[in-house]
C-alpha cells in the first residue's frame, strides 16, 4: 500500500488547490439569475473573449451543457449526428431523447474523429418526409471514447463546411477543449469559429470542482437561459463556484502539457509489463487506454488489485483499462504507479 493514494481514474478526481479554495472563499457574489453576482460576470466575459462567441451561460456540469445545446438546436424527433463513441450517445442516461425528444445517427469515425465525406453520407434527404430531419452535427474535442484523440482543425473545417452548407447546426462537447488546444497549439477562439455552439468544462485538467460554460450567439444563449431554468441549473450566489474556474483558467491551462508528458510516460512503461497491450502512439493527451491480456484476469481484477496497492484505475470493457493524468499526479506518483502495476502483472 502507497502513503498516498494516486487516482488515475479520472481528472475529475482533482481537488481546489489552496489557491484556488482562497479564491472560493474571497469571491465577490450577488444573484447570479439577476445577473448581479459579479464573479459569474467576470467569467461570462473572459469566455466570450477566449471562445469568441457573443454571450456564454455558466451552469453546473458539461452534461447539462450538451442537453441544453440539443435543446435549443432541435425539436421533437429532429436527428443528431454525432460519432458512435460521443458522449452524449453512450455516457448521459439516453439524456437527448429524454430531454430533447431527438434520435442520434451515429457515424464510425477513426478514434472519435470522422471526416466531412461520412458527414455528408449520414446526412438525411430533407425532402424525404420518411426520415428524421438532420438538425445539429455534434464533436466531442477531445475524443474520450477515441483515446483521447484532439480533433485535427482542417478536419473539423471540412466537417463544419458541410454541415452549414446542408443548413445543420454545429455543437463541440468541450469536456477537454483545454488539452485539446494545448497539444494542437490551436487557439481555443478557432475551435469556436468552426462550430455554433460549445462548453468548456472545469472540473476535468483544470482541476475546478464543479462547473462549466456554454457559449455561442446571443439568441442562443438566451433560449439557453431558458433551458438551464427548465432543467432546474439555475443557481443564486454562484459566483463561489465561478471564481474556481476563474483561478483555474488562470493558473492550470498552460500547465496541461504536464498531464500530456505525464500521459505519454505511463503509456510507455504499460507498454513494456507483460500481460498488458497498449497502442502507445494513439495517446495523444491525457488518457492512457490499455488491455489486459494475461491469462485468467479482466479489467476489473487488476483494478481492484491496483486499488489495494494505493492505485486507482478505471475498467471501461472487460478488457480494457483507462488511466487519466492531472494536476493532482506527479511524474514521481507514475513511477510508483508503474512499479504497482507491473508488480500485480508479476505476481
Amino acid at each position: 500500500m502507497q502513503n498516498r493514494f494516486i487516482d488515475l481514474y479520472s481528472d475529475t478526481k482533482t481537488r481546489p488547490s489552496p489557491g484556488m479554495r482562497k479564491a472560493m472563499a474571497e469571491a465577490e457574489v450577488g444573484d447570479e439569475q439577476k445577473f448581479e453576482d459579479p464573479t459569474v460576470e467576470r467569467l461570462r466575459e473572459r469566455i466570450c473573449e477566449l471562445l469568441g462567441k457573443e454571450d456564454s451561460v455558466f451552469l453546473p456540469s458539461g452534461t447539462m451543457a450538451n442537453q441544453i445545446a440539443i435543446r435549443v438546436h432541435c425539436r421533437l424527433g429532429d436527428e443528431v449526428i454525432a460519432d458512435r463513441t460521443a458522449h452524449i450517445v453512450n455516457s448521459e442516461s439516453g439524456g437527448p431523447a429524454a430531454n430533447a425528444g431527438v434520435m442520434i445517427r451515429t457515424i464510425e469515425g477513426s478514434h472519435g474523429v470522422f471526416t466531412a465525406d461520412q458527414l455528408t453520407a449520414a446526412l438525411r434527404d430533407p425532402s424525404n418526409r420518411n426520415a428524421p430531419r438532420s438538425r445539429l452535427v455534434s464533436v466531442e474535442n477531445t475524443s474520450n471514447g477515441g483515446f483521447g484523440t484532439v480533433w485535427p482543425r482542417d478536419t473539423l473545417k471540412g466537417v463544419a463546411k458541410v454541415a452549414r452548407s446542408a443548413g445543420v447546426a454545429m455543437h463541440m462537447d468541450g469536456a477537454r477543449l483545454a488539452n485539446a488546444c494545448v497539444k494542437s497549439g490551436t487557439k481555443p477562439s478557432d475551435y469556436a469559429a468552426c462550430v455554433d455552439s460549445l462548453w468548456l468544462d472545469y472540473t476535468k485538467g483544470l482541476g475546478a470542482p464543479v462547473g462549466a460554460s456554454l457559449a455561442g450567439s446571443r439568441e442562443f444563449i438566451k433560449e439557453a437561459w431558458r433551458q438551464k431554468q427548465m432543467l432546474g441549473g439555475s443557481m443564486r450566489q454562484s459566483g463561489i463556484i465561478a471564481a474556481a474556474a476563474l483561478w483555474a483558467l488562470d493558473h492550470n491551462w498552460n500547465r496541461l502539457a504536464e498531464d500530456h508528458d505525464n500521459a505519454c510516460r505511463l503509456a510507455e512503461g504499460i507498454a513494456n509489463i507483460k500481460g498488458l497491450e497498449i497502442d502507445v502512439p494513439l495517446m495523444e493527451t491525457n488518457l492512457v487506454f490499455f488491455e489486459v491480456r494475461k491469462p485468467g484476469w479482466t479489467a476489473a481484477k487488476l483494478v481492484d488489485a491496483c486499488k489495494k496497492r494505493g492505485v486507482g484505475l478505471g475498467a471501461n470493457t472487460p478488457a480494457r483499462l483507462r488511466a487519466v493524468t492531472h494536476l493532482d499526479v506527479t511524474r514521481a506518483d507514475i513511477d510508483t504507479a508503474l512499479a504497482v502495476i507491473n508488480d500485480v502483472m508479476a505476481a
